[in-house]
């Protein structure tokens, strides 16, 4: 792809998101979603919220090069195993932090 390509593209996928949120507040009260947009819809944060906590799980607090962040992914295990296992957001992230925490404080020099 050339470089005319790859703006093209870029603007054009600022300009969908854009009119993907205004929609949201430009549309007037009465209107509602069509059936498909509305169930595409419910897998949003689904699809958002690993696209968010990997790569900070993985990735924070590092330097190029360095791998992955073994404290995190470790306490990350732990909330994840809570979260199965209570089904409770606060108990999750607690244990996730907790975990992370005691673990830095064990391992730090």
């Amino acid at each position: 792809m050339n470089g005319w390509g790859v703006w093209l593209t870029v603007v054009a996928c600022g300009v969908v998101t854009l009119l993907i949120r205004a929609a949201f507040i430009v549309m007037p009260p009465g209107v509602q979603l069509p059936r498909w947009a509305a169930n595409a819809l419910m897998f949003v944060g689904a699809a958002v919220l690993p696209a968010l906590v990997v790569p900070a799980v993985l990735f924070q607090d590092l330097a190029p090069g360095q791998g992955v962040n073994t404290l995190r992914v470790v306490a990350a295990l732990l909330a994840m195993v809570v979260a199965v296992l209570t089904k409770n957001v606060f108990a999750t992230l607690g244990t996730g932090m907790a975990a992370l925490w005691i673990l830095k404080w064990m391992i730090a020099p």
